[in-house]
């Protein structure tokens, strides 16, 4: 676990160096593992709620897209007020997952009514994930050592970009076989992008672990709490795009 100032993360709401500014004169309460814990926990619930609305418009036959697409809008305005005011995070962390729930929940009922059983298992899928790099995390099996996160951030923003290129060229109508294929490549490709976007869960412990352990403030407990859900929704729609794709091929 890395202790010093020099910190980097593929996450882009972990920034470099996130504590030295706030660290520094600290006066009051500090954040704690524990606290960050709790209000990842909340911030769940929040997203798992608000994802239950439009899922259950979706289910009765209601068209969810309008919720869908103030989600998504929104909750990117929402992360990059977060990203840049980091003390705003007590107030925009609930937001956000109010904001992305209302997204997942519907993009998750246009893949269950493609793939019936869809949803359940990429959820199943995200928790395990999460639970298991955790165990890995705290028992010391993977550890966020330099190396590491130096190769999860240039493969993070490798996708980033390939995605970014992808969205671009779609304007012209063309399109990137490797993001979209069901195939061989497509799958391995999806394959890739789900274990990196797990492996970022990891340089969220170790995010959470370095605040505690400096000493920052207790608004960085939301800010912990907001980059895990980042990495979470990120995650469990890698993992309903990847299901996609090998369902497509039964």
């Amino acid at each position: 676990m890395s202790r010093g100032f020099n910190y980097r993360s593929a996450n882009p709401a972990l920034k470099k160096n996130p504590f030295a500014a706030i660290t520094a004169g600290l006066r009051g309460e500090v954040m704690t593992v524990e606290g960050a814990a709790n209000k990842t926990a909340l911030s769940l619930m929040i997203l798992i709620a608000s994802a239950s609305w439009t899922w259950n418009m979706g289910m009765a036959g209601e068209s969810p897209m309008g919720l869908v697409m103030v989600g998504f809008i929104g909750g990117f305005i929402v992360a990059l007020v977060t990203i840049f005011k980091m003390n705003l995070a007590p107030y925009t962390t609930p937001l956000y997952a109010a904001l992305e729930g209302l997204a997942l929940g519907g993009i998750s009922v246009v893949f269950e009514q493609a793939y019936p059983g869809i949803a359940s298992q990429a959820i199943f899928l995200t928790f395990g994930t999460l639970g298991a790099l955790l165990l890995a995390y705290r028992s010391g099996l993977i550890r966020a050592t330099e190396k590491f996160k130096l190769g999860v951030f240039a493969a993070t923003g490798s996708i980033a970009l390939l995605y970014f290129l992808s969205f671009i060229l779609g304007f012209f109508g063309v399109s990137i076989p490797l993001i979209h294929s069901s195939g061989t490549f497509g799958i391995l490709f999806s394959v890739a992008v789900v274990v990196i976007a797990a492996l970022n869960l990891v340089l969220d412990f170790d995010m959470v672990e370095t605040g505690a352990a400096q000493g920052a403030p207790k608004y960085m407990e939301w800010y912990g709490a907001f980059t895990l859900l980042l990495t979470l929704v990120w995650l469990y729609m890698e993992i309903l795009r990847l299901i996609s794709k090998l369902r497509s091929n039964d």
